[in-house]
């Protein structure tokens, strides 16, 4: 656990980092009260992606950010989005929310980074790294979540309130993770 620092830019640092942690534990709520007949139901329409799909892009897409952002993190292993279970996915993303806690560290140390900036994809340009990149990783896990519980409940196997209502718990979200304090 981080030593807690409220002043400046180091507390700042250090709230945006922990603000990740939690938009992992998110992932993995869902992925613990998740029924299991769910993770590969067909969703209806020709190009829907399973929830296992969006679980695993999810990952992939992380990778991806550490390939192109920060080549000297290595890399977790990637996921096949046919065949990768449940427990793979919560160990893979928790892998992959550790080695982007590890660049967001960097990219948000200041000018001497070894992040110095933010490739999301081969055809965007790059961002300085900073406080938008962390905005974009979060909003990227965010409406993925969306999506997944959504397909949960369409496939008629909804997410139980516990895990629903457990997203918007930020306190416990924050214990959870292991900080002492309140979300700042």
């Amino acid at each position: 656990m981080r030593k807690r620092s409220n002043d400046g830019l180091a507390g700042i640092r250090e709230s945006l980092l922990e603000s990740y942690a939690v938009n992992d534990r998110m992932n993995q709520l869902i992925l613990e009260h998740l029924d299991p007949r769910a993770w590969r139901a067909k969703p209806t329409g020709r190009n829907a992606r399973t929830i296992a799909a969006v679980f695993s892009h999810m990952h992939n897409m992380r990778r991806k950010w550490l390939r192109l952002s920060a080549p000297h993190i290595q890399l977790p292993a990637q996921l096949d989005r046919a065949r990768c279970t449940q427990r793979q996915v919560s160990r893979a993303l928790t892998e992959s929310a550790l080695r982007c806690s590890e660049m967001l560290a960097e990219a948000l140390s200041g000018p001497e980074s070894r992040v110095p900036q933010f490739l999301r994809d081969g055809w965007a340009k790059p961002w300085p790294a900073g406080a938008s990149m962390l905005a974009y990783m979060i909003t990227h896990d965010a409406h993925h979540r969306g999506q997944i519980c959504m397909l949960a409940h369409q496939l008629g196997f909804p997410l139980p309130l516990k895990a629903r209502a457990g997203m918007w718990c930020w306190e416990k979200l924050w214990k959870d993770c292991g900080f002492r304090h309140t979300p700042r």
